[in-house]
């Protein structure tokens, strides 16, 4: 029996992501904007305790099961900035191309040998608003900031994050091989059997 679980996002993004990369396990996502739901201010000083507040409140607002992700860039030689502060890195509203813009410039004057750099996601299921267990997944993404952008899929940091492995940038990959390897696939593939076996119990 397939289970509906609400989506903690607005981002349409991450919503395409996730919904394919669940596609396969019986799991259908529900995205937060088909119960009006809109997004909750993110407090948190971690990826863990920002998911929780995004899953807590869709949880509350729709009475169904909730799942959230939170995610951001690591950048050693910016001390883990933008980190939680990833999205809005440039300002308010979000812009992906102003974020990038950005750190793009913070990392004008460093060389490539210290522009390694991580994406984090932290996937969090929520069973119910009040759930003292939520159930987690950690991804983690490793590759290094570009000096110009490419490519065009994808979204957020993704023209500038080059992924070795690929000898390209994330925007540059399918979105078979990025579902495959990204740190939101990372982390959902830790939590999709702790859901099945929460709703298999």
């Amino acid at each position: 029996m397939t289970q509906q679980i609400v989506l903690a996002s607005g981002n349409k993004g991450k919503i395409a992501e996730i919904q394919s990369i669940l596609k396969p396990h019986a799991i259908n996502i529900v995205p937060q904007s088909v119960f009006n739901i809109s997004d909750v201010d993110e407090t948190g000083t971690t990826f863990i305790e920002n998911a929780i507040i995004k899953a807590r409140h869709a949880a509350a607002l729709s009475q169904h099961s909730a799942i959230a992700d939170d995610s951001g860039l690591e950048v050693d030689a910016l001390d883990g900035k933008p980190g939680v502060y990833s999205a809005r890195f440039a300002g308010l509203p979000s812009n992906d191309k102003n974020n990038t813009h950005k750190l793009l410039n913070d990392l004008l004057d460093v060389p490539k040998a210290l522009r390694t750099a991580r994406f984090h996601c932290v996937m969090v299921f929520m069973a119910h608003a009040n759930d003292p267990s939520p159930l987690i997944g950690h991804g983690v993404w490793e590759g290094e900031i570009a000096f110009e952008k490419s490519g065009d899929n994808g979204f957020g940091y993704d023209p500038v994050f080059y992924v070795s492995e690929q000898r390209c940038m994330s925007a540059e990959l399918t979105p078979d091989i990025k579902n495959s390897m990204s740190h939101r696939a990372q982390a959902l593939k830790q939590l999709i059997p702790q859901v099945s076996g929460f709703f298999n119990r």
